[in-house]
């Protein structure tokens, strides 16, 4: 008798709790707010750090078009980002100073080579005009955000058959963790699907196959059968690799973004709320390469967390 009575009494405290917080301690319901400090040393080598030379250089007018793939977090699709002169400059810069990809841990504080986590070759390319031109590009894409930098451009070529990047987030740290400074959006582009690399090398290239990116928290609000040029459906899944198994094609949650070269998917790491949390939406991989060789392009921007 007295239990239920107390599970009643129980039930009603919980019931009104939260409109009497609301009317006289809102405070208490809403989430922490994100304390900031002024900026941190940083290894300024690492940033694409612009230049009144970098505003006054020449660059072709912008040729893509976006379409939103999500609002929150923000994900855009970029057909054409690069031009094929783009493309060809970025293999032809990287192809000589490739190095084995490695894997950070404790926030940057260790470094290693774990070709069961990573197994592909980067390469920070030198910032010429061409490269300074796709710098200014992902600026002016994210409307010239103020505390914010480009990092140093980074090739990335992956071979079959176990070119891969198992599932990580792009940022180390909740911006809380950070006094509200991070790697605040990503910017993934696909720059060749071997058959740049292999012909300026002699060489026939195979047909790519696998090496998709795969976001399988994201949530995929369209199935508009146009998405299916750019994103595993179920006519081209098995184009992906096995590694997208937890990924289905017809869900309405996750999505494996194809290598369709030239084209670019960006997302923004933190929400903008004022906490400093971070997407866990934005948990993706690099699909294994099953045939060929993929090589593609992060543009990591770097600032004040919202």
């Amino acid at each position: 008798m007295y239990g239920y009575a107390a599970l009643v009494c129980l039930a009603a405290v919980l019931f009104w709790l939260d409109p009497i917080l609301q009317l006289v301690a809102p405070s208490m319901l809403e989430a922490p707010v994100l304390r900031k400090t002024p900026r941190p040393a940083i290894n300024e080598a690492l940033l694409a750090l612009e230049s009144a030379e970098d505003r006054t250089l020449t660059c072709p007018d912008d040729e893509y078009t976006v379409h939103i793939f999500n609002k929150a977090p923000l994900v855009l699709y970029v057909e054409n980002f690069l031009s094929l002169a783009e493309r060809k400059h970025l293999i032809e810069i990287s192809t000589p100073i490739y190095e084995a990809s490695t894997v950070t841990h404790d926030g940057g504080g260790s470094v290693e080579r774990n070709t069961t986590i990573r197994d592909s070759e980067v390469a920070v390319v030198p910032r010429t005009d061409v490269v300074r031109c796709i710098e200014a590009r992902a600026r002016r894409l994210q409307g010239w955000r103020d505390d914010m930098w480009i990092e140093r451009l980074r090739v990335q070529r992956y071979h079959a058959p176990s070119g891969h990047y198992s599932y990580h987030y792009d940022w180390s740290r909740s911006g809380a963790a950070t006094g509200g400074w991070g790697r605040v959006s990503s910017l993934m582009v696909f720059v060749d699907d071997g058959e740049i690399d292999e012909s300026e090398g002699g060489g026939m290239a195979a047909p790519l196959q696998g090496g998709g990116t795969a976001f399988p928290r994201l949530p995929r609000r369209s199935s508009d059968a146009r998405w299916c040029k750019f994103i595993r459906c179920g006519d081209n899944e098995s184009q992906s690799g096995a590694d997208a198994d937890d990924v289905q094609a017809n869900s309405s949650t996750g999505v494996v973004f194809e290598p369709v070269v030239g084209n670019a998917v960006f997302w923004e790491n933190f929400r903008p709320d004022g906490t400093g949390r971070a997407y866990e939406e934005t948990w993706h991989a690099g699909l294994r390469v099953l045939e060929g060789v993929k090589v593609g392009l992060n543009i990591w921007s770097w600032g004040r967390v919202d």
